[in-house]
């Protein structure tokens, strides 16, 4: 008989516990920097995030993993992967955060990155491309749109306007994080964890120079709250989170723990209605819907039926 529902993908690839702590914890990252990008400045934060988070992740590595061994050459790959994938990613997300993106849009754009990055993967490096991810990235891009609907050009008279640079940076933080996945494959086979630490450190002085030039010493209000956030996003996000992700990844492999990120728009457009007073009407509810589902059968989190009623082995 000819199936006419997706099919799953066996929920045992990937424990559950673990799955379910990362995208909570991955979500989290959402929420937590427009709290903190409202209590300080963007680039200020994110000097102190890396800061504190290189300084957690050195511990850690030295305790686990004893001194770095690194050849130069690898060195300067993850170092410059670091500074796309840390710095430029978040530099351009966290000043959207700024200007107004909302949380909810931001996930549903860096969902898009495992879909997007095997698209770039097919031009770049030749790689073959399945049709299904052609349409898995489709059904993403017209959720976003969705999602955005009228608004992003301005809106309607006293609704909720997404500026135009706004969304601008969110597409960037996305292409950053796209071409950094890509060159993760080039920093060789290093500790994970030293290379986290690594990317981390590399960070914090281009950040700093450019906080210096851009935004000098910002004010800092509710500073017992601002610490708390940056612990949250240096210790909850970077850390655990990566801490989390190794460990679904050894589980279940590196698809299937990318293909949890479908997970994370619906949950950060729950945490930002609940938290940050995001609104989440009908149209948002579709378009996340749509954007979720498209990065879900892109990345094989659901199976579509196959042709000639057969079922997939």
């Amino acid at each position: 008989m000819t199936r006419s529902t997706p099919t799953l993908l066996p929920p045992a690839r990937l424990p559950l516990l673990p799955a379910a702590a990362f995208v909570v914890v991955w979500s989290s990252g959402y929420i937590a920097a427009p709290v903190g990008v409202d209590l300080s400045a963007p680039i200020a934060l994110l000097v102190l995030r890396f800061g504190v988070a290189t300084l957690m992740l050195g511990g850690l590595a030295l305790a686990l993993r004893g001194r770095p061994r690194f050849s130069r050459a690898d060195l300067l790959r993850v170092g410059a992967t670091g500074l796309l994938i840390n710095a430029a990613v978040f530099a351009l997300m966290y000043e959207g955060f700024e200007i107004g993106l909302p949380a909810t849009l931001a996930a549903l754009l860096h969902s898009l990155s495992p879909v997007l990055t095997a698209l770039l993967a097919t031009l770049l490096l030749r790689e073959r491309l399945r049709p299904v991810q052609v349409i898995g990235f489709a059904a993403g891009v017209v959720g976003v749109l969705v999602v955005l609907g009228p608004d992003v050009w301005g809106g309607e008279a006293g609704g909720t306007a997404v500026s135009p640079t706004a969304v601008l940076l969110g597409l960037g933080s996305l292409l950053c994080l796209t071409l950094g996945t890509l060159g993760q494959r080039w920093t060789g086979e290093v500790d994970p964890v030293w290379s986290a630490t690594v990317q981390c450190a590399v960070s914090v002085p281009p950040l700093l120079v450019l906080m210096v030039a851009t935004e000098g010493l910002p004010p800092v209000e509710s500073p017992g709250l601002l610490a708390l956030d940056v612990l949250w996003l240096a210790g909850i996000n970077s850390v655990a989170g990566l801490l989390l992700l190794g460990r679904l990844v050894r589980a279940g492999g590196a698809g299937a723990a990318a293909s949890l990120f479908f997970l994370m728009p619906p949950v950060t457009a729950l945490a930002a209605t609940l938290l940050l007073d995001e609104p989440l009407g009908l149209r948002e509810v579709v378009g996340l819907l749509v954007g979720a589902a498209g990065v879900a059968i892109a990345t094989g989190a659901v199976r579509l039926p196959g042709r000639g009623g057969g079922q997939a082995a």
